[in-house]
């Protein structure tokens, strides 16, 4: 399942490329991330644990996901791997464009996962694609 998602922020791509690259940004950038732990650089990459919580009325599970993120030396674009438990992995590209009236932002994700959580997984992902769109041009603009 592949999806993407442009918008236009009134930022320079420099300021988002630096804002996105640090994984201590996606605490709240992301509605599920609460947490980011277990930060490990390594030459082009970083890898760390990013810690989803999901409510389900009264109830909240903690899903801890393993990312690893490669920046582009051009600074343009980023690139994600995520593995969840129950084989739900997530690779995404975000592609930064410079242009008049700021920096168009395009992020394209994959994402698969076992039958029974396919449709769940779909729709979270797509939520929280729309989420970071919102909350990174807000950020941007403060």
């Amino acid at each position: 399942m592949e999806f993407a998602h442009s918008f236009t922020v009134a930022a320079p791509a420099a300021r988002i490329y630096a804002h996105l690259i640090d994984p201590r940004s996606y605490i709240g950038l992301s509605p599920l991330v609460v947490e980011v732990r277990d930060i490990r650089p390594s030459n082009s990459s970083i890898a760390y644990v990013a810690v989803e919580r999901f409510d389900f009325g009264p109830f909240h599970w903690n899903n801890p996901i393993r990312v690893t993120m490669t920046g582009s030396t051009d600074g343009h674009t980023i690139t994600s791997a995520v593995r969840s438990p129950g084989f739900v992995t997530l690779n995404s590209r975000v592609a930064l464009v410079p242009g008049v009236a700021g920096t168009e932002v395009t992020e394209s994700i994959a994402v698969t996962a076992p039958l029974g959580l396919r449709r769940f997984v779909l729709n979270q992902a797509r939520s929280v694609q729309q989420y970071r769109a919102t909350e990174l041009t807000r950020r941007m603009t403060t």
